[in-house]
């Protein structure tokens, strides 16, 4: 099953930026972009691909323990970028450096588990919005800007949603993956460093930061990942 782990905005959050995307799905050239459906939302904490089914027991027992020892973080979306002129997404402000912790633990249990997460840069919070079809030429600054001053009501996420991602399979131009919870894994306990599921042998990279200022940034951290929208 293809997996990836992930903090999914609540309902009224989604529906919040939705307005404020809906004017900026009706810019020039915008019908032309291949859009993240709302149900599609969510900010990927590790990418994990095809996880063999006789991994998900240890996995599973993994998230739950990192979960565990983090506490809910308080956040907002905010602020649109881009990833050059490949992803247009919304960013997010609050406790960014506790997220950070939190996908490090995520991604450090997955990796003990036996899930390896595919990712091969630090955490970055963002969330995708639209992306660029292949073969087609898009400049995603207009759109980016649009979105610069976007502030949405802040939020607690208070779990990880492990979700399976399947991906298309009519054929059908502008199908999207299909998406399900298959797990959720409650934050119940106050941030720990240094007592998380990533000690010593193991170390996650600690960025501990969001979205930079620049509304470009010149990783894209989308890249290989076709199956997670986040």
């Amino acid at each position: 099953m293809r997996l990836f782990a992930a903090l999914i905005p609540p309902p009224a959050v989604a529906a919040e930026l939705a307005a404020a995307l809906a004017p900026v799905r009706r810019m020039p050239g915008a019908a032309d972009l291949r859009w993240t459906a709302r149900e599609g939302w969510h900010f990927t904490l590790a990418f994990l691909g095809e996880v063999p089914d006789e991994v998900r027991p240890g996995l599973d027992e993994r998230l739950a323990r990192a979960a565990r020892r983090h506490g809910p973080h308080e956040l907002r979306l905010a602020a649109g970028g881009r990833f050059g002129d490949r992803t247009l997404w919304i960013g997010a402000e609050g406790d960014l450096r506790g997220l950070s912790h939190l996908a490090d633990s995520v991604r450090a249990g997955a990796r003990r588990a036996g899930a390896p997460p595919a990712e091969e840069h630090g955490f970055r919070a963002h969330l995708t919005l639209a992306r660029t079809p292949r073969g087609r030429a898009a400049h995603l600054g207009p759109y980016a800007e649009a979105l610069a001053d976007f502030r949405g009501t802040p939020w607690t996420a208070d779990r990880v949603s492990l979700v399976a991602s399947f991906l298309p399979r009519s054929g059908v131009p502008g199908e999207q993956p299909r998406y399900e919870t298959v797990r959720e894994f409650h934050l119940s306990g106050p941030d720990a460093p240094g007592d998380d599921d990533s000690g010593s042998g193991d170390a996650p990279r600690d960025s501990g930061e969001g979205p930079r200022d620049s509304r470009e940034g010149p990783r894209d951290s989308d890249a290989g990942r076709a199956g997670s929208d986040g």
